[in-house]
């Protein structure tokens, strides 16, 4: 991107004529509705604190308008990549293969469903418990034989 640098000359001094009276004009048709042309203004600065202002205007509008190009850049490129993921994406779910990962689910949820409960637990705890007892109640009541003799009477 171009800088357009503002000119410093002065303008061109503009003779001043003696007001005439303007001629006397014919009678105009109705008005017509025309686009009317595009007219350039140019301002006329005299002095220098203007040209020196005017000037810095210029170059922040022209850092401005850089700016804006570059984050247009950016945004574009950013645009760009997520289309492409976008249509990556697209392409690997295409590919997926549903049905064994549907009978993967199944499988998995026919294993979780086979593991005891907390109620099958307990239960299982509980005679574990009760049997303990009544077996170490009997070794010590009668003793094994060969090994250990009777503790209790």
């Amino acid at each position: 991107m171009t800088k357009i640098e503002p000119t410093v000359a002065a303008p061109a001094p503009v003779p001043v004529e003696p007001a005439a009276p303007p001629p006397a004009a014919p009678p105009s048709p109705p008005p017509v509705f025309t686009q009317p042309a595009a007219v350039e203004v140019t301002p006329v600065v005299n002095e220098p604190r203007k040209l020196d202002q005017l000037s810095r205007i210029e170059d922040k509008t022209a850092r401005i308008e850089e700016k804006f190009a570059r984050y247009e850049a950016v945004l574009t490129r950013a645009e760009a990549s997520l289309e492409r993921s976008a249509h990556k994406v697209d392409a690997a779910a295409g590919t997926m293969d549903f049905a064994s990962i549907r009978d993967e689910v199944a499988s998995l949820r026919s294993r979780v469903d086979a593991t005891p409960r907390a109620a099958t637990l307990f239960t299982t705890a509980i005679i574990t418990a009760v049997l303990t007892v009544i077996l170490t109640i009997l070794v010590l009541k009668f003793g094994v034989p060969g090994v250990m003799q009777k503790l209790l009477p």
